[in-house]
Formats: C-alpha cells, sequence, structure tokens
C-alpha cells in the first residue's frame, strides 16, 4: 500500500496525483518552496545568461551573512571598552573565529556587488518597465539597504580605520537637504562618534536593518513570482 493511501498519508500529501497538468500545478501551489516560482516559466529565462542568477547570489550571499554574524554576536559587546579587544579575540582565541569573520566580511563585500549588479543587469534588460515598476522600487530599497547594512557593519571592529570612516560619513549625511541634520543626530546619537554611536549602530546592524531586509525581500520574490507569470517580450524578471 502506497504512503499517500493510508490515513497519515492523506494528511500529509494534500495535493492530487500530479497525472495532469492541472494536478501538477496544484502541487505546485501546495508546496510551501516552490510556490515561490511560477507554474510556468519560458524556457530562455532558465538559462544562465539571462540573469546571470546574481538574485540567488545576492540571496545566498544574505544568508552567509546571518549565519556567520550570529555566530559572532556571542563574542562581541558593543562598547567602546570592549569591542576592539573582542575582536581580536575572535580572530586569536575563538573556534573558526577569523574564518568566520573573513566569512563575514567577504560575503558583504560580495553582495553589495551582487545586488548592484542585478539591478544594473535588470536595468539593461528593461525588466523594470510596466508593469513591474513596484518591484524595481522594492529592488531600490533593497539595495539601499544592503549599502546601510555595510556601513553600519563598518564602525563595529571599533579601529582607528572604523572610527575616522564613521565620522566622515557621517558628516557627510549632514550636508543632506532637509533631513541631513537629524539623520546625523539619530546616528551619533550624541556630538561625535562615540559609545552610543557604537551602540546605535550595532542595533542598527544586527536588528532593525536585517528585519527590514528580510521583510522587503519576500515581498521582492513574491512580485517576482506574480510577475513572472505574465507574458510578456520584454526582459522579464530576473531571478
Amino acid at each position: 500500500m502506497k504512503l499517500r493511501e493510508t490515513t497519515i498519508g492523506r494528511s500529509l500529501f494534500r495535493s492530487p496525483d500530479r497525472e495532469t497538468e492541472r494536478d501538477q500545478a496544484a502541487g505546485h501551489w501546495s508546496n510551501f518552496l516552490l510556490h515561490l516560482y511560477p507554474v510556468k516559466v519560458r524556457r530562455r529565462e532558465l538559462h544562465f545568461s539571462f540573469s546571470w542568477y546574481l538574485g540567488v547570489t545576492s540571496v545566498v550571499l544574505l544568508g552567509s551573512l546571518v549565519v556567520s554574524g550570529v555566530y559572532l554576536m556571542f563574542f562581541y559587546v558593543p562598547s567602546p571598552s570592549s569591542a576592539y579587544g573582542d575582536i581580536q579575540t575572535i580572530q586569536t582565541q575563538v573556534a573558526f573565529g577569523q574564518f568566520i569573520r573573513n566569512v563575514h566580511r567577504w560575503s558583504a563585500h560580495l553582495m553589495v556587488l551582487a545586488v548592484a549588479a542585478h539591478m544594473a543587469r535588470v536595468f539593461y534588460r528593461g525588466a523594470y518597465k510596466s508593469p513591474r515598476e513596484f518591484n524595481w522600487v522594492i529592488g531600490v530599497m533593497l539595495l539601499v539597504l544592503t549599502l546601510l547594512l555595510s556601513f553600519t557593519g563598518y564602525l563595529l571592529p571599533w579601529d582607528q580605520l572604523a572610527y575616522w570612516a564613521v565620522t566622515v560619513g557621517t558628516s557627510m549625511a549632514d550636508f543632506v537637504p532637509i533631513i541631513g541634520g537629524g539623520a546625523r543626530d539619530v546616528l551619533l546619537g550624541s556630538d561625535q562618534v562615540g559609545a552610543a554611536t557604537l551602540l546605535r549602530f550595532y542595533v542598527l546592524h544586527v536588528a532593525l536593518l536585517p528585519l527590514l531586509m528580510v521583510g522587503l525581500l519576500m515581498v521582492h520574490l513574491w512580485r517576482w513570482r506574480k510577475d513572472a507569470m505574465l507574458d510578456q517580450t520584454d526582459g522579464g524578471g530576473e531571478a
């Protein structure tokens, strides 16, 4: 007796046997992971040259950042008196610490390049045009969040390079019209880079920005999944 024909099997497998195209579509829709993808897709859209898998690469790098970042959080305290020492401890005394930190750092650099290249590829193929304008805006927001994640993580080692780079960066924010002064105050938390700045950058880097990133990414994938079903002759959705 097949498992699907038993009482337990029927409770686990709700979709019918995939004998017809309609049955195959029903099984596709009932699967949480497969539901991200359209039931049908043009063959040329699956070819590497169509999107260079830049979207997939960006998501994989984000997953690498999350996993390696959680590991590093176990050994890091966002305090000016201990931050630099914690980084040195991670690199010299923590098991796989140097390796995990390098994975985190290089994943961050590569993600910025991958997301920027993905946006350029979408623009080049004209996949931002109607009716995909909304997803293009979401993609621009994801690019901004990627840059902000990279910027907020730059201060966390609390060395001279990070200190002065963030000092220059926050000073540049002061020149943004209308919201510049407020944005600088929100980032610094005081008149200059200090303990409040480090704490705020840490909270932004490990909590607020990642949550926004994951939320927008879910909307981006959902919208891409819907747009990919459109019968268009233009560049189509990017993967």
